[in-house]
């Protein structure tokens, strides 16, 4: 990204009290929450700003201040985090969010601040800073930034990509926007669409709308645990799903705010956007995995593949203290075919886990020639993951997985062929921990060279006209 990410848009200042309930108050039927802590955070834009700047080197917030202890405490937060402020002045007093919450759940939120009020002009700087943005993430929260005429003008003049997330009772995205991110609910109430039909299918009819009306590029709409349903210009709208849900939610507060950041900060890389929101649907179920606004702090940093090395020693550890068997096998695995699916199947019977030591790009092209892999490592992993026999699955750079496999000491070691086990190379390492070596057949006739010789074979006779 050659410039800063700016975001624009209304601060908060939200604050967490948390503490716990044993009785009810003797003059009213309400519990009693007694305070254990209180945390204060960037709200709206600020929350936005925050978490990305966990992700990205310059983040700068473009927000409206007030001159009281509201806004004093915003701007030591924000700048706390790394974040670098451009105040715009706002009348009146911050908006304060507080939450009292009580063994995960909120109990009540109490908000103060008033009615929003129309923020002051812009400053120099702040039209400076947009001139030069690498991307811009517009961050509405409804309370007047976004109407502001000469803020307005600057973004349209804007070159960088702008992502906007939008709010029921904000301003219309400026004509030109890349990307505008709705919940679905917003979307509803953005468009006036009543809601007929599936989820799917409200968020294809009013995100075509809204595209429309506002002349942006594309609407991803957010769907919760279902990921998020992109709608642009193409005639088929794009379902993005998470790769995994999070068995237990604690809070989403923030989720759609960590959702438009990651996309802003992927297209500014240069992603399409296709691939900034298939990068922001797993950001945001990350963090809603690890607990939301109120796990701030012990979020994992987002990669786009868990470290899959950590993953299957801890289940090789696992199943072992256990008393279970840990099976292991590997290999290239670049297009799957039915002759994997048997040997996968075969291996994982011999034991409680089985763990794919599967060859990276490099490895493949030392193995295999200049011209493979087909398919990137990180596209065989998740198709070998997704498979039930398969319980975890490592890449390994290196020719041979003799460093993975000392990692593991898995108990069986699987590999599909004709060959003798003892000739393996693997052989002698596994049986170092008292490990044993065995092979199952590969299916006749199934092999990865020749699915591929045949597509190409098949793919000249298309073009000689053949067939």
């Amino acid at each position: 990204m050659s410039g800063p990410l700016v975001v624009v848009g209304d601060a908060l200042l939200d604050r967490d009290v948390v503490g716990t309930v044993s009785r009810v108050c003797p003059d009213a039927p309400v519990p009693v929450l007694d305070e254990r802590t209180a945390t204060d955070r960037p709200g709206g834009a600020g929350l936005a700003a925050l978490l990305a700047a966990a992700q990205a080197g310059e983040v700068a917030l473009v927000t409206a201040l007030a001159d009281d202890a509201g806004g004093a405490r915003l701007a030591e937060l924000l700048a706390g985090a790394g974040v670098d402020v451009y105040p715009v002045h706002l009348p009146g007093a911050t908006a304060e969010k507080i939450r009292l919450r009580c063994g995960g759940q909120t109990l009540l939120r109490l908000d103060r601040g008033g009615d929003p009020r129309a923020p002051g002009e812009p400053s120099e700087a702040v039209r400076e800073l947009l001139g030069r943005a690498g991307t811009i993430l517009v961050s509405d929260y409804g309370r007047g930034l976004l109407r502001q005429p000469t803020l307005r003008a600057a973004l349209a003049r804007a070159t960088a990509p702008v992502v906007w997330d939008p709010h029921p009772r904000g301003a219309a995205a400026v004509p030109g926007t890349r990307l505008t991110t709705p919940n679905l609910d917003e979307l509803r109430r953005l468009t006036g669409d009543a809601g007929g039909g599936s989820p799917l299918s409200t968020a294809t009819r009013a995100g075509q709308e809204l595209r429309r009306r506002w002349r942006v590029g594309a609407v991803a709409v957010t769907t919760g645990p279902d990921g998020a349903v992109l709608c642009h210009g193409g005639g088929s709208p794009v379902v993005v799903p998470p790769t995994s849900v999070p068995d237990h939610v604690e809070d989403t507060c923030g989720a759609g705010d960590r959702f438009a950041a990651t996309a802003a900060l992927a297209l500014g890389d240069g992603a399409s956007v296709t691939e900034a929101v298939r990068a922001a649907v797993e950001a945001a179920s990350a963090y809603v995995a690890a607990g939301g606004a109120a796990g701030l702090g012990r979020e994992p940093a987002p990669t786009a593949l868990p470290d899959a090395a950590r993953t299957a020693e801890d289940l090789a550890g696992t199943v072992r203290a256990g008393g279970g068997t840990v099976v292991a096998t590997g290999g290239c695995f670049d297009i799957l075919h039915a002759g994997h699916l048997a040997t996968l199947r075969a291996a994982r019977r011999l034991g409680d886990c089985l763990i794919v030591c599967l060859n990276s790009d490099r490895s493949v092209r030392g193995l295999k020639g200049p011209d493979r892999p087909v398919n990137p490592a990180e596209d065989r992993a998740r198709l070998l993951a997704a498979l039930d026999c398969v319980d975890a699955v490592v890449v390994f750079d290196e020719s041979t997985p003799h460093q993975v496999l000392a990692r593991l000491r898995p108990d069986v070691w699987v590999k599909g062929g004709d060959y003798d086990a003892g000739e393996l190379p693997e052989a002698e390492l596994v049986r170092r921990w008292g490990g044993r070596v065995v092979t199952v057949p590969y299916l006749a006739g199934r092999s990865t060279t020749g699915t591929i010789s045949a597509a190409r074979q098949r793919g000249l006779h298309l073009v000689r006209g053949v067939v």
